[in-house]
Formats: C-alpha cells, structure tokens, sequence
C-alpha cells in the first residue's frame, strides 16, 4: 500500500458499498472464499471507505457491514443451501420464490445505504434492484452470468438500469469480453479484471518425488459438469496403476464417484496448500462448466503446479498450450498429457512457467483491488476507467 495514500476521512476517499451473495462464515468455509480475499484487500487501502452487504462472516475492521440481522439469518441459510446459482439449477418452486426474495432484500440495501459514491456489485443479477440515483457501478461477472443474459426480458432490465448511470461491466477472464460488449457494449464500459492470489500459494515449495507417488489433485464442485469426463477418461489410467486420483470438492449433484478415486470431500485452502499441493504431480480440472477464471487454476499455478484441463474458452485463456500445462479434448490426448508431466524435469519447467504466468499477469489481492480502485475513479470522473 502506498505512503502517499489519503488518510481515511479525506475528501479523497471513496465511499463503496461492495454487494456480494456470496461470503465464507469463517476460515474454514470454502464458499465465496474468494470474495473475503476481495473484502480484505479492498478494506487494507486507505483511500477506500468498505460498506458490505453479504452473508455473515469475519470482515476487517476497516469495513462495515450493513446486512440486516433478519438479512443474514435469510443469508446464511441460502449459503447452506448451495447459494442462489445453484437453487435456480436445482428447480422447483423455489426457483422462483428465492430470486425475488432476495432481490426485494439487495433493492432494501441499496435504499438504507446513502453514504456511496460508488457501487461494487458481484453477479449481473444483483445490479437490477439499483436504485435511480444515478451513482456509478462495477459490475463483476462470472461464466454463470452469461447463463443469466439468456433469460427472457433479463438483458433489456439491465441494459434499462446501465442507461442511468455510469458503468463498468468488469467479467474475471478476457474470453467473456465479447459477449459482453455484444450486450452492454453501447450502455457500459466492458473491462476484464482478473481476481488475485494470496501470497501463500506463490511461497509453497514444491517436494515433488514422482518415483515415489504420482498424485493427481482434482479440486471441484461435485456437478456432473464440472466433473465433465474425469472418471470416463480417468479409469484406464488410473484404476490398477501407479497414478493415484485424489479428489476434492464439497457433493453438490448426487455425483457416484468410483472406488478407485481417492475422495476426501471439501477441504479448506490451508489444508491444500500445506498437505496435498506441494507433492503433486498437477491439477487436473475437465469441467465442461461455463466458468470465468477458475481461482483454484490460478492457486495452483501460482504454487508451481502444471494444469491439465479440458479445451474450453476459460481454461485457454490461463492455460499456455505446451507451456504451462495441457489443454486436452480427447482420452488419448489426456492420457498423453499425463505422460508428459510426469517426467520430473518437464514437470518442473511447466510448472516454473506456470507460476512465472501468475506472478506477471496476475499478481496478488492488492494488485486485483488496485485495479478495481483505479476503476473506482474513473467512473466518478477522477481518473481514466481504464
């Protein structure tokens, strides 16, 4: 953080209300861990006054939480529940009822919150309630959000929100741009913002003995997409051999997972960095998932770790093809990768280029708040948006 930025209180500090669905309860939750690391960061700078409406949780001390008692109760159960994204996939009656429950709750927050001089909304779907203020917003998106554009009347209520005011639609991975810009080009600035990483996924050093174990990780959500074909492709090169498949991920699906799959259930981020990252072969990740950036590419890369992962648009765009891991669209093609990266000098020279990657274009949760603060005064006008 800089000496030179303003004390709190100074007319030069902004005012944001950060509105997210998403927030761990505490450390060892693996839900929305991402966003504490977003609040964290952006609460640390001194040019940044933090209001934050969001589930329960520990927040800095330099943030304020304006979510309601009755809010946070109604929260932490949607939390419990697998979160909005998933009720919505889910179906039934409460596909509909929760949506407008919590978008009366987000319209309530953002009319109780006077004090903003700009708003940090996390998910398209949380921008509608936006109240005809005319303040500026930041609008994060992920992949689902895309999913989101195809609803009916859901593009044409958001573009009429966007028309009141100044606008930033900032997706996590350039391969969103295009669709985006497609949708809100004419009524928002589209400006990809890549999330960071904790600088306790760049010090873990590698104890890598491929003679001894070839350990495979498979960090994921338990859907049928997001496994994608991980036991299809997995089973003749795994099953009877040497290679051991250990799977992580909270069961969100009713997914069966093969005996031969060493399944530990969800695990927290200090417990990968500390046990299971540093003695890996690689992280594999065959989602057929619509996703931005995936955060645990970006962990592993930044702990030295080679990708194998399926050809899809957000895997191309961390993945360098034959450099910082392998891109794969079929079993042989799979099976080949894993070949390759268990050579242990390939193994270390993808993964030295892989944490080189993160280091140079991504950079730690200061440096992603950085560029939202930068963002942040270009829509009041102080600054270029970009």
């Amino acid at each position: 953080m800089s000496d030179t930025q303003p004390s709190r209180g100074s007319s030069d500090v902004l005012h944001v209300l950060l509105l997210s669905t998403s927030y761990p309860a505490d450390v060892a939750d693996w839900r929305g861990v991402f966003m504490r690391h977003l609040v964290a960061a952006l609460a640390r700078r001194r040019d940044i006054q933090l209001a934050v409406w969001a589930p329960p949780g520990e927040l800095p001390v330099t943030a304020t939480s304006i979510t309601t008692s009755q809010e946070a109760t109604w929260l932490k159960r949607l939390m419990a529940a697998g979160g909005i994204s998933h009720l919505m996939r889910s179906g039934g009656v409460r596909t509909l009822s929760t949506p407008v429950k919590l978008l009366r709750m987000i319209a309530a927050a953002y009319r109780r919150h006077h004090t903003v001089d700009v708003y940090h909304i996390n998910w398209l779907q949380c921008a509608l309630p936006l109240p005809r203020n005319g303040k500026p917003a930041l609008i994060t998106v992920l992949g689902n959000d895309l999913k989101l554009l195809r609803l009916p009347l859901m593009r044409h209520l958001l573009r009429r929100v966007m028309r009141r005011r100044k606008v930033a639609i900032c997706p996590n991975a350039e391969w969103m741009h295009a669709p985006l810009l497609a949708a809100f080009g004419d009524v928002a600035e589209v400006i990809p913002v890549s999330f960071g990483i904790s600088p306790r996924w760049y010090a873990i050093q590698r104890t890598l003995n491929i003679q001894a174990s070839k350990r495979w990780l498979v960090v994921t959500r338990l859907t049928a997409d997001k496994i994608g074909p991980l036991f299809e492709w997995s089973h003749d090169l795994f099953h009877h051999t040497d290679r051991e498949l250990h799977l992580f991920g909270p069961m969100q699906e009713g997914v069966t997972v093969p005996d031969w799959v060493h399944y530990h259930g969800a695990a927290t981020p200090e417990q990968l960095a500390t046990d299971w990252f540093p003695g890996a072969c690689g992280l594999i990740t065959l989602s057929r998932h619509a996703e931005g950036r995936p955060q645990v590419m970006l962990e592993a890369m930044a702990a030295a770790l080679p990708i194998i992962a399926s050809r899809m648009p957000a895997h191309a765009s961390v993945v360098d093809d034959g450099v910082t891991g392998m891109l794969c669209d079929s079993t042989e093609a799979y099976g080949a990768a894993l070949m390759q990266l268990e050579d242990a000098n390939t193994n270390r020279r993808f993964g030295a280029a892989a944490r080189d990657w993160a280091v140079r274009e991504i950079g730690t949760w200061d440096d992603c708040a950085q560029r939202y603060t930068r963002i942040y005064r270009g829509l009041i006008g102080n600054d270029s948006i970009e």
